[in-house]
């Protein structure tokens, strides 16, 4: 069984045969693809996809990059939105949420300050609700942990990791499981590879951000849920270990990080 942690189900690059895609990831043994939102907008398009598919699942939040055009008025709908959802199976974390500081002018400024605001009221929301987040993690590894450590949440998944090993450990101190996908597969990204072997088994996780992130054999095309066996038969040749143990032990990690999720599965 394979669980995709982290895929933009409902993004418009999939041309509204959502059905279809999630029919074929679970004919690769895909047991659970998890959407997270990104803004108030898509908040009941990710709910709805969830309760139409056998085997998806969803998130609430706003992302950084989304945060611009946010105002305290989407905080409140997301509060409202993740009190109505504690009584959907399916709803199983808050995010996609984090900062972004490689995106030119998001790493300064009144967008910057704006972004941490609406990281830590999420973070808030998260540990108020008893909710693991799903992490946006984009060269703000520091500072995100920095109001981790403040705001304790019950954990979640430090999506796309792409920090160094003593941030990967830090994260995992604070229960957090590391997502990896399309990017460890190009054998020129040697830092994610690097990580892939030397972290602990159960602190990672896989996943597609598809639409997004589309490995070595797909790139530039549309990346798809239905890749991550064979996303996760690079993990597993890169530790040199079974792909079946391997999928095992990657699922049992996505069960931990996402309590909720494990309810389901």
């Amino acid at each position: 069984m394979w669980i995709d942690t982290h895929c933009h189900l409902d993004a418009a690059e999939f041309g509204g045969e959502q059905a279809q895609v999630a029919a074929a990831a679970a004919e690769q043994q895909v047991r659970w693809i998890v959407i997270p939102a990104v803004e108030r907008a898509n908040f009941a398009s990710v709910a709805a996809l969830a309760a139409q598919l056998p085997n998806c699942s969803y998130a609430l939040g706003i992302h950084p990059l989304y945060v611009e055009h946010a105002d305290d008025g989407d905080l409140l709908a997301l509060r409202a939105a993740v009190g109505a959802a504690m009584a959907d199976p399916r709803f199983v974390a808050i995010g996609e949420i984090g900062l972004d500081f490689f995106v030119p002018g998001m790493d300064r400024g009144p967008l910057r300050d704006k972004q941490e605001y609406f990281y830590v009221e999420q973070l808030k929301l998260a540990r108020e609700f008893g909710l693991p987040v799903l992490l946006h993690v984009r060269r703000s590894q520091d500072i995100l942990l920095k109001h981790l450590r403040r705001i304790k949440v019950t954990g979640g998944i430090a999506h796309a990791f792409n920090g160094s090993f003593q941030q990967a450990q830090a994260f995992i101190g604070l229960g957090f499981r590391l997502g990896f996908g399309g990017a460890m597969t190009f054998t020129r990204a040697l830092q994610i590879r690097r990580l892939a072997v030397e972290l602990p088994l159960d602190a990672l996780v896989l996943e597609t951000d598809a639409p997004d992130m589309s490995p070595a054999w797909l790139h530039p095309a549309t990346n798809q849920p239905q890749q991550i066996p064979r996303i996760g038969a690079v993990l597993a040749e890169l530790r040199g270990m079974p792909l079946a143990e391997l999928a095992h032990a990657t699922a049992a990690n996505a069960r931990a990080a996402l309590p909720r999720l494990a309810a389901l599965a």
